[in-house]
């Protein structure tokens, strides 16, 4: 009943964390938060726009699709207003699918560049020098300083992935709690049982 009450509240905590992404995704391409061609042009997964694009821009069209279903006003597909919420209903919960599949990929583009590393310079130069590593080099931090331009990239990198990941895992469990709740009005009818008590 609570998630079926805060249905808004969760489309809204969509937007923020969408434009979350979308901020965190841009800073991704300016290490140490300056503008570099040559790291621009390399860092392969943040080219893949998991945050601006996948669990930024779609999610935000989503989530403003799920706040317009929740107004009894939006549209009417057929005389019984019981018949009209559970359609909505049903569009709700494919809206919801949609982003927890937009939200699900920017978890694993995320989780992949975290595991790879950043591209930095290195005394042979400049090249991904931990992507063989499985992720290993996140907690031996001895092994950062061999990556020595741009200046504090490879901790940049390793907070923004981190924090991407985060924002987009949370937009999944809040699509899936968006479409358990709508699947929940739909196969237990619950607007029909809020219409009985008016018709007693």
């Amino acid at each position: 009943m609570g998630l079926q009450k805060c249905g808004s509240c969760l489309s809204c905590l969509l937007i923020l964390l969408a434009l979350w992404c979308i901020a965190v995704n841009i800073l991704l391409y300016f290490p140490n938060g300056k503008a570099s061609f040559d790291v621009s042009n390399h860092i392969n997964y943040v080219w893949h726009f998991e945050g601006i694009c996948f669990s930024g821009v779609m999610i935000l069209v989503l989530a403003v699709l799920l706040i317009l279903l929740e107004h009894d006003t939006f549209f009417q597909c057929c005389q019984s207003e019981s018949c009209n919420k559970t359609y909505r209903s049903f569009i709700s919960v494919v809206l919801a699918l949609l982003g927890i599949a937009f939200s699900g990929y920017s978890v694993i583009i995320s989780t992949l560049g975290l595991v790879q590393g950043p591209f930095c310079n290195t005394p042979t130069g400049w090249e991904y020098l931990f992507k063989d590593t499985e992720g290993g080099y996140l907690i031996n931090y001895t092994s950062w300083s061999q990556c020595t331009e741009p200046t504090n990239g490879v901790k940049w990198n390793i907070i923004l992935f981190s924090v991407l990941m985060a924002l987009s895992g949370l937009q999944v469990i809040i699509c899936f709690l968006k479409a358990i709740a709508e699947l929940k009005r739909i196969l237990c009818g619950t607007y029909s049982v809020f219409i009985q008590p008016g018709i007693i």
